[in-house]
């Protein structure tokens, strides 16, 4: 048995007999890592408090072999809170749906257990942390979190210059299918026409300019947001089955 430690966001957890559940994190140093945690279902396990998604945690595993992700589950046999963001994010609705999107996102984008997403990592936690301050609109932190998911991951939208053939913009039209903007000799069937408010805000989302963000009109707000949906399904090939509960 080897012995590791890493912190993390727990992302989901699956009942296991009667009084374990088998743990979802994504891990600043090992990616996504699933593990068995026994006896956390107990009414009275601390343990398992500390194991409930949202949680930052401070987490030690065992493991066969030299190496986390193997053969089989490792066990969990150690957690310490860093930062219990679901306390501010599980009793507000627009919260706690943005931030359920904010983990499947996450475990979406880290396919393959074991491997080092660091990036993405960091967003995630970054997100839950404002997510749980309340600074800025629920709907907002979302859409800001699955833009940036979507250009660490590669598939950064353009919100001004032409997708396809880099002409400056801002350019009328939008097209998920070819990575944004485009402008009017490289439009495909299937483009839009969005509002330049619209790409004004989500290219505010994207780099952070959240004094833009936060004064933007409801309307736009709206529209940018089914934008990124429409983006994200595109290069994620299936939906997400969160999306839907949350409030636009």
């Amino acid at each position: 048995m080897s012995l590791f430690r890493d912190d993390g966001i727990v992302l989901r957890t699956q009942k296991l007999g009667e009084a374990d559940r088998i743990i979802t994190l994504l891990t600043r140093g090992h990616g996504r890592v699933r593990a068995v945690a026994r006896g956390v279902r107990r009414t009275k396990s601390k343990f398992g408090a500390r194991l409930e998604p949202f949680s930052h945690v401070d987490v030690q595993f065992f493991a066969k072999g030299s190496e986390l992700v193997g053969r089989g589950l490792p066990l969990c046999t150690q957690s310490e809170t860093i930062a219990p963001y679901g306390g501010g994010i599980v009793t507000d609705y627009a919260r706690y749906t943005a931030g359920t999107v904010m983990l499947e996102t996450a475990e979406r984008f880290t396919d393959h257990e074991g491997e080092p997403a660091v990036q993405q990592y960091l967003l995630l936690v970054g997100g839950l942390r404002t997510l749980a301050r309340g600074e800025h609109a629920p709907h907002l932190v979302l859409d800001a979190f699955l833009l940036r998911s979507l250009a660490v991951n590669g598939y950064a939208p353009s919100f001004t210059d032409c997708a396809k053939c880099g002409m400056p913009g801002p350019n009328r039209f939008f097209s998920v299918a070819s990575g944004g903007s485009v402008c009017g000799d490289c439009r495909v069937p299937g483009s839009v026409v969005p509002s330049p408010q619209a790409l004004e805000l989500l290219a505010a989302l994207l780099t952070g300019d959240w004094d833009t963000a936060d004064a933007c009109e409801a309307r736009y707000v709206r529209e940018g947001s089914g934008l990124v949906s429409a983006y994200l399904h595109w290069h994620m090939e299936r939906g997400l089955r969160s999306l839907r509960y949350v409030e636009k």
